[in-house]
């Protein structure tokens, strides 16, 4: 479980997809039994009945709502057979703790929900007569709910709202949701007095159907860009160089004819004369700083021009890799739904966490509410712990999976002999060999977000308290955190790619592909820089081309004003899918590239150490190597 404690041999002899075996076993047990911890959780809330108390409800009593309980040691009230009272009712459901997010007011299980107000006791009495449903107290008689002193107390706020129960969770919610005024009072008020919202929100209403087709087209239109960005990956390099060298030039011209200008100007002016001469001054060294860097912006243009080329024929390839292996583009799908259950399942346990533990009397209120205390308070820790480190190693194994079909693709010398479908075989290969090593890539991962977060807790809590010392150092800790997550991210990437290769343990391909990327330092920071620029420009036509599809599409609304929400939900949606894809497009690229790394390191295309890479690719590279060597 040592991270460089390997005993493998020292110098690498890449052999692709040969010698497959089991890698980072301990962490695959490692993280079998945290998931078993995770499970066992789960487990703990359903025996100790906190699911139960969340589904069906519980009283202020420690009474579970729809079922016999047992006496609570200290609790009056408690031990009831609740069998027929199935609904939670609360006397006073808009008594709202808006930073605890609770309702304050006595429940009780009923076993009818009020559907009509009641403006009095007479008609509480009237009700649990005719309905056998009671609405105070327990200890309180139905029959005398008029002439009772404790029914200001113990019987629900006059006048009682009608209501009905919730599909699944048996709570009494009134009908008209406005009863909750302090909780919502910021959004009841602006809903009610600003028309402008009104008319953005039945824009959307009316432009629904619209809404969803221009999403599916951003959808289609990011698959599309995946396979053609090939062709047009040269003309955007073309026009991030010239962007770049012309507006660096601009602004170095700019900045001497200011200048001078100013030198002009001020030659004959006696007064203010050491300010001017001042101004002068910083203009010069302005002027001065911009001209050297545009000389190494350009040498470095002139010298990295033929690593530039090397990357727009990695994009070429990239473009092929998709067309050959098609089901690369419903590994975001997969992704995302297995995010999303998984999301769901955390959120369910921590609900049902929220319910479960000892019963406790809270001081201010005297009402019985369940809590975590002592030793199992960790739970809850356990709990978020799981949340990053599945998370993690859910979107690891969407990058072994791409790093493993694409290393499949480029290293079968005939592209007619490749699996029937390499996405598929390559999940086979991580689920049988490699889940130890994705373990462990996401646990790392896990170790550098944690702090991260927790430091942002931290300062939003002392947002306005903290001094302006003790915030530079909390967000200069977050910022130095952020970028080690964000290399950790990209070494963990290249370390999956040499794995898929290689079948070795995480610490030693990771210390390969690290090898191998310092001895390509010049070809990834021209990969990274152009590569990350043209997928950049990718979104940019993705996102602008739905909202031209847009307008032209909302042009009917002559209420231009309701075409600004639609559209922007568009456009969100248009990124955010932009992203997905592009960012799997980025994924390829770089497994490519260390794949091509390994390929030209290891062989010269002499008989018997034939070049793995692609025709396009080896001409490319033919081509560069005879014009001067990349």
């Amino acid at each position: 479980m040592g991270c460089c404690g390997s005993t493998e041999r020292t110098k690498r002899e890449w052999k692709p997809l040969e010698d497959r075996s089991c890698t980072d076993l301990p962490w695959f047990l490692l993280f079998t039994v945290f998931c078993v911890g995770m499970g066992s959780i789960f487990g703990f809330t359903i025996a100790t009945g906190g699911a139960a108390r969340l589904v069906f409800g519980y009283d202020s009593y420690g009474n579970t709502c729809g079922q016999r309980n047992e006496q609570i040691e200290g609790v009056r009230l408690s031990g009831l057979d609740q069998t027929d009272k199935k609904y939670v009712f609360f006397l006073d459901p808009c008594n709202i703790d808006i930073v605890q997010r609770k309702i304050k007011s006595m429940a009780l299980c009923v076993s009818v929900c009020p559907d009509e107000e009641l403006k009095t006791y007479q008609d509480l009495k009237r009700f649990a007569m005719h309905n056998g449903s009671e609405l105070c107290s327990y200890e309180l008689a139905g029959h005398k709910y008029p002439s009772l002193p404790e029914r200001f107390d113990k019987c629900p706020k006059l006048p009682v709202p009608p209501s009905k129960s919730l599909p699944v969770f048996n709570r009494c919610t009134p009908v008209d949701i406005s009863c909750y005024a302090k909780f919502a009072e910021a959004v009841v008020t602006f809903v009610s007095d600003n028309s402008v919202l009104h008319r953005l929100i039945a824009g959307v209403m009316a432009s629904k159907e619209i809404i969803v087709g221009l999403c599916l087209l951003a959808l289609v239109l990011s698959m599309i860009l995946m396979v053609i960005i090939r062709y047009i990956s040269a003309v955007l390099v073309w026009i991030l160089t010239a962007t770049v060298v012309l507006g660096s030039l601009a602004g170095t011209s700019i900045l001497w004819w200011l200048y001078i200008d100013h030198r002009l100007t001020t030659k004959d002016a006696k007064e203010e004369a050491e300010m001017s001469r001042d101004n002068a001054q910083a203009l010069l060294v302005y002027a001065i700083a911009a001209t050297v860097f545009t000389v190494i912006l350009l040498l470095l243009m002139l010298f990295m021009r033929k690593r530039v080329a090397l990357t727009i024929a990695l994009f070429h390839v990239a473009g092929k890799v998709f067309i050959h292996l098609p089901l690369l583009t419903l590994q975001p799908f997969c992704t995302f739904l297995a995010l999303l259950l998984f999301w769901l399942y955390w959120s369910l346990v921590l609900l049902f966490l929220g319910t479960t533990g000892n019963p406790v009397q809270n001081e201010e209120t005297g009402l019985t509410e369940f809590r975590l205390t002592g030793p199992l308070q960790y739970m809850t820790w356990y709990h978020a712990v799981g949340l990053i480190w599945i998370s993690e190693f859910i979107l690891a194994c969407q990058q072994m999976t791409v790093a493993g079909a694409v290393v499949t693709y480029y290293f079968t010398r005939d592209k007619n002999k490749l699996p029937l479908t390499p996405i598929l075989s390559s999940v086979l290969r991580l689920m049988r060999y490699h889940l130890g090593t994705v373990a462990k890539g996401s646990f790392i991962i896990t170790l550098v977000k944690i702090p991260r977060l927790v430091l942002m807790y931290v300062h939003n809590q002392l947002k306005g308290k903290e001094n302006a010392c003790a915030r530079c150092m909390l967000k200069t800790c977050i910022c130095c955190l952020w970028c080690l997550e964000k290399c950790l991210n990209y070494l963990n990437q290249n370390a999956y790619a040499a794995t898929a290769i290689n079948s070795t343990s995480f610490c030693t391909s990771a210390r390969d592909a690290f090898v191998i990327l310092v001895e390509n330092a010049l070809r990834v920071a021209a990969i990274n820089a152009v590569g990350d620029f043209v997928l950049f420009l990718g979104k940019i036509l993705i996102v602008t081309s739905t909202a031209f599809a847009g307008v032209l599409l909302l042009n009917y609304q002559r209420d231009y004003a309701e075409w600004v929400l639609p559209l922007i939900i568009v456009c969100l949606f248009a990124f955010l899918v932009a992203h997905c894809f592009l960012s799997m497009f980025e994924i390829v690229v770089d497994v490519l590239f260390l794949c091509f790394a390994i390929d030209t390191k290891y062989n010269d295309g002499t008989p018997g150490r034939e070049f793995y890479m692609d025709k396009a690719l080896m001409v490319s590279y033919v081509k560069i190597w005879y014009n001067g060597g990349i």
